[in-house]
Order: structure tokens, then sequence, then C-alpha cells
């Protein structure tokens, strides 16, 4: 079973996730339905938060889904060095219907555990770099949409109340 993603304004999505304490089978099946949702998605990359777990864990592959050549899990990742700067578009299997550009760091080094609890760390740029800093915003309760002017936000959250207001085709009298 592919497990489901929240959607944006799922409150969920705004907490602050918590440190996995330890690598154990139920991490390790976590992060493996992470993968198979991110990849049944077409995602790039995954938070657990994006799942409902409020745990420090994300998933990346940017090979994508038919490859599947390239899965990276990080257990309690975090950015200990950012420089420069990139601007890319970007969108979220949380945030439905929106690309937009974001302001990111275009180098960053990331430390983490591996998912047998080994410390690691990742240099990464371009692609890699955008994708670790939205998947670690994740893990600070920050989507995509926190970063972009207020003036965008608000055309987004006004178009999402539309879509919560509009019936679903099973809430129809048809």
């Amino acid at each position: 079973m592919t497990l489901e993603i929240l959607k944006y304004p799922n409150p969920i999505l705004a907490r602050k996730a918590a440190p996995v304490p330890a690598v154990t089978p139920e991490i390790r099946e976590l992060a493996a339905g992470m993968a198979e949702a991110m990849y049944a998605n077409q995602g790039v990359g995954l938070a657990a938060p994006q799942v409902g777990a409020s745990l420090r864990l994300i998933v990346i592959d940017l090979s994508g889904p038919d490859k599947r050549e390239a899965l990276m899990t990080l257990v309690n990742p975090v950015i200990t060095a950012a420089s420069g700067e990139q601007e890319d578009e970007e969108g979220c299997l949380s945030v439905r219907s929106y690309r937009t550009v974001v302001k990111r760091a275009a180098t960053v080094t990331v430390t983490a555990q591996d998912l047998d609890g080994n410390p690691f760390a990742i240099e990464a740029d371009e692609l890699l770099a955008v994708c670790l800093q939205h998947e670690i915003d994740h893990l600070e309760g920050v989507l995509f949409i926190d970063r972009i002017s207020r003036l965008k936000r608000a055309m987004y959250d006004k178009r999402v109340k539309r879509w919560a207001l509009t019936p679903k085709p099973d809430q129809t009298n048809s």
C-alpha cells in the first residue's frame, strides 16, 4: 500500500519534525514506504511529515521513478554549510498545481545518518542542493510557498480556498 501524501494546508506540514531517536525496523519500513510514495507520485524527494510522520527523515532520488538508481535516505539531516545563491523553479507533492521560482543556496553541506545509523556528510550543488534544502525545509515546517512573495502566496491561498469549496465528484447529487 502506498502512503498518502498530505496536502497543504494540513497542519502537520507546518510543524517542526522530531529527531529520529534510533534507526529501527519501523523507520526503515517508513523510509521504504516514503520512497514508493515518491516514485508513485513522480517526485524526486519526500519528507516524513508529508506522509503524516513528524520525524526528521527524507528520501531523494534524482534519477526519477522509472530508473530508481540513486535513492538516498537521510535520517536527521542538518545543513551544516551553505554558500552562493541560485534560483530554480520548484514544485511540491504537498502543494498541488503550483510551481514557482525559489531562491536557495547554490551549494550545501548536509550531515545525516544512513539507515544503518552511520553518520555521513554530502556536499551538493545544482538540483541536489535545491532538493536537499526543500526536503529539509519540510522538517522545519516550511513549505516552498513560505519562501515566495506575499502577493504570490495570497494568490495561491485564494486558489486553495476555492478548491476547498468545490464539491468533489462523489459529493454531487447527479
